[in-house]
């Protein structure tokens, strides 16, 4: 199928245009935070994780120290590591192809692609959104950081906002059930409350520390049928797995159908 036939590229195409624009407000914000152009670019080149340079260059704008910094963004990037894990199984990257996968391997490419139900889309709206999403947030990154000082103060603009909303339009429909999303408000409220007694960059962290406490003490009252919390709200759209040799491994089965395998191997044990 050619990619402008196809409903997942295009899908891939609208959010890498929506998404790769407000890169001109990580632009601006990082000159106005204190970075140089080149500083700035290298940010969105290599880091090339929305969230976590934004996490970057606000820890430094607040006079936080650059661990604080690196603390923040580097917490925010882990996502993405257990983003590559679902995409690996699902697209199978081989060669250069897997780096150049990790490098583009955010929300919205990930999104895109656990979006679809057949491989092919899943990985054409993959690499549509990645690379899409790469090449125009790095020109209007550029663009940003050039117009900076024409801007006057990002935030009268609203463009410090628009990252944090865009990120929240992508988390908030995954969260389907009550305990994960009253996990993210008692984080949310967490941090607001550190904000003033706390370095620049910490409370993000203590919320992360809050948010693992109760994924710690939610361990011991998981059922057993439900390994991994299955069906709290936060599992992916699609089985990875699906398309393996036309079986399911048990693992990744339905509790009910483990249930009724078992039970058809009892009874044909008794015969």
């Amino acid at each position: 199928m050619k990619l402008r036939d196809s409903p997942a590229a295009r899908i891939g195409a609208s959010i890498a245009i929506a998404t790769g624009l407000y890169g001109v407000s990580f632009g601006a914000l990082s000159v106005a935070s204190g970075m140089t152009f080149w500083q700035t670019m290298v940010l969105s080149l290599l880091l090339f994780s929305g969230g976590s340079q934004f996490a970057f260059i606000g820890v430094i704008a607040a006079g936080g120290t650059g661990v604080a910094a690196m603390s923040a963004s580097a917490l925010l990037g882990i996502r993405n590591g257990v983003y590559g894990m679902q995409l690996n199984a699902l697209l199978r990257p081989k060669g250069w192809r897997r780096f150049a996968a990790a490098h583009v391997t955010i929300d919205e490419s990930t999104a895109t692609a656990t979006g679809q139900s057949d491989p092919g889309e899943q990985a054409r709206g993959f690499w549509v959104a990645g690379v899409g999403i790469f090449l125009l947030w790095n020109i209007m990154t550029a663009v940003g950081a050039v117009i900076g000082d024409a801007l006057g103060d990002p935030k009268q603009w609203g463009l410090d906002g628009a990252a944090v909303a865009a990120f929240l339009g992508l988390l908030w429909p995954r969260i389907k059930a009550f305990q994960p999303a009253t996990i993210a408000v008692v984080c949310a409220v967490v941090t607001l409350l550190a904000v003033p007694f706390v370095p620049p960059g910490v409370p993000i962290l203590v919320a992360a520390l809050v948010a693992g406490l109760i994924g710690w003490f939610r361990n011991g009252a998981t059922p057993e049928h439900a390994p991994g919390h299955v069906g709290d709200g936060m599992e992916p759209d699609i089985e990875p797995y699906k398309h393996d040799a036309g079986t399911r491994h048990p693992q990744h089965a339905p509790a009910g159908d483990v249930d009724k395998s078992r039970h058809a191997a009892g009874k044909g044990e008794t015969k």
